[in-house]
């Protein structure tokens, strides 16, 4: 009996560190100047965004709170996410912002937050999600930089979606230029 309580209470610490905005992700000291009072580091992924061989950064921020602010007034609470270029000294200077590119915080479905990671690869950078109950889905966003524009632009929007008990028959539908047109990341809307 002993060992079950301990095994509940560690279940439970477990649960509520993963639910919390406190978590701390480790940011360098000149990236901290772009952190709003009240936010806290949703993600902070390293990369080259613009194709200069300096890796730069992507930045995600979530409310504090956010969880508790969501389920209380109903509303979906931003996260702004900030596109950040790196000079050759190091010091990151904040180029673009978007605060509807990331799902909030209750957005998942069963698995809660959908949010699942951001990938930077030579001038490109995704924001992935994962959610779904009975239905699974990914949700993925690419945005490609455009040199002569100095400026990053919708390259594909879409995922995958799956049935838990027919995980192999997959139905995947994904957007592209041909379809929605040019559209800069400060004006892309995941919610729409």
């Amino acid at each position: 009996m002993k060992k079950l309580f301990t095994l509940l209470l560690l279940t439970s610490a477990i649960l509520m560190a993963t639910e919390s905005n406190e978590t701390l992700i480790n940011v360098p000291e000149n990236v901290k100047q772009f952190i709003p009072t009240g936010y806290s580091v949703l993600n902070f992924t390293k990369g080259n965004l613009n194709r200069d061989k300096i890796d730069d950064a992507i930045l995600i921020l979530n409310k504090d709170n956010e969880r508790e602010l969501s389920d209380r007034n109903g509303s979906q609470i931003n996260r702004p996410l900030y596109i950040l270029i790196a000079d050759k000294n190091g010091t990151y200077h904040k180029i673009a912002e978007n605060n509807n590119s990331v799902l909030g915080v209750n957005d998942g479905g069963v698995f809660g937050d959908p949010f699942d990671g951001v990938t930077i690869k030579n001038g490109y950078f995704s924001v992935e999600h994962f959610g779904g109950s009975s239905w699974k889905w990914t949700h993925i966003i690419t945005f490609k930089y455009n040199a002569k524009k100095k400026s990053w632009f919708l390259h594909k929007d879409g995922g995958d979606s799956f049935h838990a008990s027919d995980p192999e028959k997959v139905e995947t539908q994904i957007s592209t230029v041909k379809d929605f047109g040019v559209v800069k990341f400060e004006d892309y809307n995941i919610f729409k």
